[in-house]
């Protein structure tokens, strides 16, 4: 059991109306009368969903039966996602709505954190870093200076579109931060 006083941003996960939730954000309010609350945003794991909760700061949450296994994305067949299990070969399959938000980051033969909640597959989680192909981008022109700041719009290997220095070109290879979705550094 956890308290609202416990929560971390981004890390503490609870168990809430029998759905597993991640706290996104969460504020204590002390009120001049009544009791101290926890005023949260929560993303809901099997959907994706974000909503804004209160609770009182006394209240004790379950913490969700929650499993990461590491998976590796094999192929998509008819909008569906097929994984495989790296210690068993055994496969899971996802729909689309289930790994929307980890779409552009999908890549053949890359292993992925896979989240099940009691027993059964809810999300997908990408590696923290990935390095991807530059696939398309417009050639920079001489005389342009990346110490501006400049960049150029690129198209990636698997469709995610990243902002790049004027430098890079198509066919490089370079490493993409998941969580923000940008250019980290050429590969």
């Amino acid at each position: 059991m956890i308290s609202p006083t416990d929560f971390k941003r981004g890390s503490t996960k609870i168990l809430w109306n029998n759905e597993p939730w991640l706290v996104i954000e969460f504020h204590h309010v002390k009120p001049g009368k009544g009791g101290a609350y926890v005023r949260t945003k929560l993303k809901n794991l099997k959907t994706g969903r974000i909503l804004e909760q209160t609770f009182r700061s006394e209240e004790k949450l379950a913490t969700p039966d929650i499993e990461y296994k590491k998976m590796q994305f094999l192929y998509t067949e008819s909008g569906i996602y097929h994984f495989m299990d790296q210690q068993d070969y055994e496969q899971f399959d996802f729909g689309e709505d289930q790994i929307e938000s980890v779409k552009t980051y999908l890549k053949e033969n890359e292993v992925y954190n896979v989240v099940f909640f009691d027993g059964k597959p809810i999300s997908v989680e990408p590696p923290t870093f990935m390095i991807l192909e530059i696939k398309e981008t417009v050639p920079g022109v001489r005389g342009d200076t990346a110490q501006g700041g400049t960049s150029k719009p690129a198209t990636l290997e698997t469709g995610l579109v990243v902002h790049v220095p004027l430098f890079l070109n198509e066919g490089e290879k370079i490493k993409v931060d998941t969580r923000s979705g940008e250019y980290v550094e050429r590969a």
